[in-house]
């Protein structure tokens, strides 16, 4: 069975900054529902529809830098931005 580490390999059309913020929202997404907090729980607290959490969560719409760190901040969590010389991509855990 195939990871998604083995999918994000044969990803091309992302950039490796979209791939970073994916994998940043994939890891909020993944923290939501290990708490077993629903979609309609994380909006209201974080003033945000349903359906725009959503969007965000499906990756078709991507959020801003505010919009994230409303997210992770609904989640008892903060934001770290860091900056790397390009090609020292760190891992975003």
């Amino acid at each position: 069975m195939a990871t998604l580490k083995d999918y994000k390999a044969t990803i091309d059309s992302v950039t490796e900054t979209e791939m970073s913020i994916l994998d940043s929202l994939a890891y909020l997404h993944a923290e939501r529902l290990r708490r077993g907090i629903t979609q309609k729980e994380l909006a209201d607290r974080i003033g945000m529809s349903q359906p725009q959490l959503a969007k965000i969560e499906k990756g078709t719409s991507l959020p801003s830098l505010k919009t994230m760190a409303r997210y992770a901040a609904g989640l008892g969590l903060v934001v770290h931005l860091s900056f790397t010389p390009a090609g020292k991509r760190q891992s975003s855990k």
